[in-house]
């Protein structure tokens, strides 16, 4: 799938050219691939606003991608200390609903969130739920808890980047 993406994301920028803004869109319409405008223009149509901004078009693509969130970049948020430090923090920060141990009931937990630009947690939701919504809201809560990340990265700067994470709950 990932091939197949790459090259949807090739076609796209041949067809398109780097002149246009456009997403290539995934599961619930969240853009798996940002290509961010082209900022040259032409003298001619520039306005007063533009005549004012700053002559550095990395500054403007800066404002163009603050609310991006992406799904896919060069280097993805990490939490710090690793994916051995994430298995930890959540072995020793879940606490087992009383109501579902005491039912037997166990079940896995997909949780998408945001890590922001400086590493916070932000927008955490459940996209498949665990069979009981006792769960569900440990799952959260455990993820709104955590240290912030290090930020993914694009192109050398933080970015917004939506994660997923399974939170697994097994009785022994």
């Amino acid at each position: 799938m990932k091939t197949f993406n790459v090259l949807l994301l090739m076609a796209l920028l041949t067809i398109c050219g780097s002149q246009n803004t456009f997403a290539i869109i995934g599961v619930d319409d969240e853009p798996l691939f940002y290509v961010p405008q082209n900022r040259q223009q032409d003298d001619s149509k520039k306005t007063k606003d533009d005549s004012q901004s700053s002559e550095n078009p990395a500054d403007e693509d800066d404002d163009e991608d603050d609310d991006v969130v992406f799904q896919v970049v060069e280097k993805m948020p990490e939490f710090q200390g690793g994916t051995q430090a994430l298995f930890k923090y959540l072995s020793e920060n879940v606490k087992y609903p009383a109501n579902a141990q005491e039912n037997g009931i166990q079940g896995r937990v997909i949780c998408q969130f945001v890590v922001n630009k400086n590493g916070s947690i932000v927008d955490v939701e459940v996209v498949r739920s665990g069979g009981d919504p006792s769960l569900d809201e440990e799952a959260i809560r455990v993820i709104k808890a955590m240290p912030k990340w290090i930020p993914g990265k694009q192109r050398g700067k933080n970015v917004r980047v939506k994660y997923s994470l399974p939170v697994n709950f097994k009785l022994h």
